[in-house]
């Protein structure tokens, strides 16, 4: 069993005042959760450094693919903490011209990387070899527990005497791997992915509006256990003990790109970006809580969301757990903004910022982590 954090220094104010205000918005209804990377560290996933280097390394990249990941690599030198996400996202931009040059006959339709010429089908094996690559490396076996904790505390009474809201919880995921669902399924709580069926499904996105559910997982970049058939789009979940030619292993799993290459306009991707941007809109009055966790705010895509459903509704509050010391980026942006730092809690590894409220903390504040997000929703103190 892992060291658990000292959480004693959240006992004290106003960090103290801070956990209450957090357990009071996770009692209300009208609940959603952003998951990120950080929240499956716990669970032996790695996070985004360590993805991209095991990546590069994997033998699902022939040699091609391997040249043509060097040159985009080499494009972004002195970038700032360059990913395997990024690499993917500028191949995929680029595959996008090259098949936009090619539909039009162009005479020049190859991309030129590192002084070489690719064509649109080199790019565009390179990239599902990529994809293949990253989905080896984050399908194994990894430990469930914090995050089936989690769950239940999401789902289950607090504390005796405490309760949690009856409707139903959004979470928009941005992870490839399968936690969240198989949490859920362990506590057996009624949730949709959009996949009709069981362990063989298919694309259904009706399931999303049972009335039932006490839990929705919209899977924003698509997920590990997500196939496609040949010429279909939409995608399929196949167990791997099941061969066919009707079966490809490609993997759906997409990034936001600055050219918005094709895949993020059709469905099931669109679906999910609507469903999501309506659960950041509450109507009728009702409120809503996002609480934001193991998330670094590097996605503009997402960021620019978030952005947006604050300034168009007030209804909405963003409860954000952030790993370092000070605020920078998009949330010294909201926290400086008043038009909008009200709705905006953070709690940080030094401090915790709300509106005119600056509590800043000499020591680590461990309530960033996601296994100690789940031990304070569980009602420890």
């Amino acid at each position: 069993m892992p060291t658990l954090d000292d959480l004693s220094p959240l006992k004290a104010k106003p960090y103290k005042d801070a956990v209450d205000k957090l357990e009071e918005l996770m009692t209300q209804s009208g609940r959603a959760f952003l998951l990120g990377a950080g929240c499956s560290k716990c669970a032996g996933l790695p996070l985004t450094a360590q993805l991209t280097s095991e990546a590069l390394a994997s033998t699902a990249l022939d040699a091609p693919s391997k040249e043509i990941l060097t040159a985009i690599q080499a494009n972004f030198a002195g970038a700032t903490y360059p990913n395997i996400e990024d690499f993917l996202s500028e191949l995929v931009d680029l595959l996008a011209i090259a098949d936009r040059r090619t539909a039009r006959s162009a005479t020049k339709q190859e991309i030129e990387l590192g002084g070489k010429a690719y064509s649109a089908k080199s790019l565009h094996d390179a990239a599902e070899q990529i994809k293949r690559a990253i989905a080896k490396v984050i399908d194994k076996d990894v430990s469930i527990e914090t995050h089936w904790k989690f769950v239940k505390a999401v789902h289950r009474p607090v504390r005796p005497g405490k309760t949690v809201g009856n409707q139903r919880v959004d979470y928009l995921v941005l992870n490839y791997d399968t936690l969240i669902e198989d949490a859920l399924a362990l506590e057996k709580v009624c949730f949709a992915d959009g996949l009709d069926g069981g362990v063989t499904g298919w694309w259904n996105a009706d399931t999303f509006s049972d009335d039932s559910l006490s839990a929705r997982v919209l899977k924003l970049h698509g997920s590990i256990n997500w196939c496609q058939f040949p010429d279909e789009t939409l995608p399929r979940r196949v167990p791997k003990s099941i061969s066919g030619t009707a079966v490809s292993d490609q993997r759906i799993v997409i990034w936001p790109a600055s050219t918005k290459y094709r895949e993020t306009q059709l469905d099931p991707y669109a679906q999910l970006a609507t469903l999501a941007r309506e659960v950041l809109r509450p109507r009728g009055g009702s409120q809503r809580v996002l609480a934001i966790c193991g998330y670094k705010f590097c996605d503009s895509h997402i960021n620019l969301e978030l952005d947006r459903a604050l300034r168009e509704s007030r209804d909405l509050t963003l409860v954000v757990f952030w790993s370092d010391e000070t605020l920078d980026g998009t949330l010294k942006r909201w926290h400086d903004d008043a038009s909008v730092r009200e709705q905006v809690l953070i709690y940080g590894k030094r401090g915790f910022w709300h509106g005119d409220t600056i509590g800043a903390a000499s020591t680590d504040l461990p309530w960033w982590k996601f296994e100690n997000i789940t031990r304070l929703l569980g009602g420890e103190r």
